[in-house]
């Protein structure tokens, strides 16, 4: 009988089908593991299987072509809610079903989106954006007949506001920070019209257009929302080129492709071109990478979900031998890899502690050979973060006028030898806390700080675990980077900011400088682009001086995409965009 199933799902080109037939071969497997007529059987199953999903390109019941774009997630979907947009994996998903006012380009540059153009007052307190009147959201059977209604200003003013509310959004301190007016009689947010959206700022932060192109602000249907409440992150309807078709207990994700989309390309052409989007979620890298190299997937991407040794050279670039089978992008990514210290005396896991003296943290920080993590460890794919904190690809970074950190072991010993602590003697060892992932990077500083007498211990965390407890202030070395969230150096410095202290915000250090603070409240209301970058060269001057951190290296995007893959562009922020592209 499973003979007879198993045959008629392979005469069907329906991916879901073929998710059911390896289900069924691997319970096969698991009820007959030892007879080989059966495992042979299954190995042929599986093999007509395989050439089923290598096929990108299908044919629907009419005939015509049908476009799929697979790749898959090591990290876990955790919400398809802008609201919870807080993770890298989260963001990708939100960013195929969802729109806001405006948006990235690859240059960073801020460009229309929903909006169709916008006016800021010249004290940067009021902006007013005009919205396009051709926006609809996904169809869902909510909406009247079930088609998707005509998007307005009142929509923003929903879910914006939404953001406020701690019990729906992580995003709550970050729109408080920017200090929306509320409580003076005019609303936060108010619309004139279908068309005209009003924002008003109680003190102007220069930022604020980057800070919109965040996934946290796209645009959500109100009556949708509170008809699903607490489960609208199981059931989004957004604006986006893709629209929810399948998540199946958040193993796999399915989106299919919005034929109401608002976006053409240059030849008038309705975007997207793809059909579906096909997400798995293996959690074993090496279980992916082979599905990629025998292309069942069209992507990997990150260079911790390759296997390094079998596709790079040395130098970074692909091997010879691959060279004609799939391409690599690789990219300057605006993300900051860095081990960061608890520095806050009134804690007791620092009061005693050797890392409560600036002296010992700086002596780390020389006794690191960035340059030979860069080089073994990431295969060149990355720079030696020994220029502060803010990434290349940033307007104030300068490798000319930030004096960071080189590899000097005589200079660490010197510190430490200021310290009171010649050698490291009479040094308690210190805890390094990170996840499997980092690992190998915790052990090469592990020995590294050995040879100058400062004795590390590896503590290794479960990702969840390890998050919760660096926000927690739990940890006092804990392996962390900084992704960029908006196009703008604050970004970056806002890790320092004194009430930005977790967990309620992102300084993980409890970093407190006044002469920072004052630099830094300056950028937020500062218009003239100079006298930002300088400031923003002052400030993180001050983080390399004080070091509340050890900069480790300003990562590279890396992904590897089969040939058929085509328009598949990249910004600097890692964004996954999939409007443009083609499967062939």
């Amino acid at each position: 009988m499973q003979i007879f199933l198993l045959i008629k799902l392979l005469k069907t080109n329906d991916d879901l089908n073929l998710k059911l037939l390896y289900i069924t071969v691997n319970l096969w497997i698991q009820l007959y593991p030892m007879k080989l007529q059966r495992l042979f059987l299954c190995f042929v199953l599986i093999s007509a299987a395989l050439i089923f999903f290598n096929q990108c390109t299908s044919a629907d019941a009419d005939g015509a072509s049908i476009q799929v774009f697979r790749f898959n997630e090591l990290g876990a979907v955790t919400s398809l809610d802008p609201a919870l947009a807080g993770s890298f994996e989260n963001n990708w998903a939100l960013n195929q079903l969802y729109n806001g006012l405006v948006e990235m380009d690859t240059s960073l540059a801020v460009k229309s989106c929903i909006a169709r153009n916008w006016i800021i007052s010249d004290d940067g307190l009021q902006y007013v954006f005009q919205l396009r009147t051709d926006v609809f959201f996904h169809d869902s059977p909510q909406f009247p007949g079930g088609k998707g209604r005509k998007v307005t200003a009142n929509d923003f003013v929903y879910s914006f506001n939404r953001l406020f509310d701690k019990k729906i959004s992580n995003a709550s301190t970050l729109v408080d920070g920017i200090a929306l007016e509320q409580g003076s009689g005019t609303p936060i947010i108010n619309a004139s019209n279908d068309s005209t959206l009003n924002i008003r700022l109680t003190k102007h932060f220069e930022p604020f257009l980057g800070l919109l192109t965040m996934k946290y602000f796209s645009v959500v249907p109100k009556e949708i929302v509170q008809f699903y409440k607490g489960d609208f992150g199981i059931h989004p309807i957004g604006t986006g080129p893709f629209q929810l078709k399948v998540w199946k207990d958040k193993a796999s994700l399915v989106l299919e492709k919005n034929t109401h989309y608002f976006k053409f390309d240059e030849k008038g052409i309705r975007l997207p071109y793809l059909d579906l989007i096909s997400v798995s979620f293996i959690k074993d890298p090496d279980a992916a990478f082979m599905q990629f190299m025998s292309g069942e997937l069209d992507m990997i991407s990150g260079i911790d979900a390759i296997n390094k040794e079998k596709v790079f050279e040395k130098d970074g670039q692909l091997k010879e031998n691959l060279r004609s089978q799939i391409n690599l992008i690789s990219e300057p990514f605006l993300k900051t890899d860095y081990f960061g210290i608890l520095i806050d005396q009134n804690l007791d896991l620092v009061k005693n502690s050797p890392m409560r003296l600036k002296l010992i943290r700086q002596a780390i920080n020389y006794a690191i050979d960035r340059d030979k993590i860069v080089r073994y460890r990431r295969f060149n794919l990355g720079t030696p973060a020994s220029n502060g904190f803010i990434p290349p690809g940033m307007n104030a970074y300068d490798s000319k006028k930030i004096i960071g950190y080189h590899y000097d072991q005589d200079k660490a010993r010197e510190l430490l030898d200021k310290a009171g602590f010649p050698a490291g003697k009479g040094m308690m060892p210190i805890t390094i806390t990170t996840t499997a992932t980092y690992m190998d990077i915790a052990e090469d500083v592990a020995n590294q700080l050995k040879s100058v007498g400062i004795k590390i211990e590896i503590d290794l965390m479960p990702p969840s675990a390890f998050k919760s407890a660096v926000a927690d202030s739990k940890l006092l070395i804990f392996r962390k980077s900084w992704i960029c969230d908006y196009p703008d150096p604050e970004n970056f410095m806002s890790l320092f900011y004194s009430k930005n202290f977790s967990p309620a915000g992102v300084n993980y250090s409890h970093f407190t400088n006044s002469e920072f603070d004052r630099f830094y409240e300056r950028c937020l209301v500062e218009q003239n682009d100079s006298i930002r970058s300088e400031l923003f060269l002052k400030m993180d001057q001050i983080i390399i001086e004080e070091s509340p951190i050890i900069p480790l290296y300003y990562d590279q995007i890396v992904r590897l995409v089969q040939k058929r893959v085509a328009g598949l562009l990249v910004d600097p922020t890692n964004t996954l965009n999939l409007e443009m592209v083609r499967v062939n």
